[in-house]
């Protein structure tokens, strides 16, 4: 099952790391990656593919967020269905 991971917030040091060292550690494969700078904040969006994880989505979610909080910065994962209808016009 492929997901959508988004990470909005303020710019810090080892945004990128903690959300990929976290996915590596569940066997969570980065499909395809963007960041970016807009106005100070920090964005990225990811494709990931969750068929070898050890997890499922909702306990993705979970973790990351509460391991990003720290950092500042908003996760969210949703089901990449879920998001291509969420932005089908």
């Amino acid at each position: 099952m492929k997901a959508i991971i988004t990470v909005v917030g303020g710019d810090k040091v080892g945004i990128i790391a903690k959300v990929s060292a976290y996915l590596a550690g569940h066997s969570i494969n980065i499909a395809d990656i963007t960041q970016t700078i807009l106005s100070g904040n920090f964005v990225m969006m990811m494709m990931v593919d969750f068929s070898g994880a050890d997890i499922d989505i909702d306990g993705a979610r979970r973790d990351l967020t509460a391991e990003c909080s720290a950092l500042g910065v908003d996760v969210n994962v949703m089901a990449e269905k879920v998001f291509s209808a969420m932005h089908r016009i």
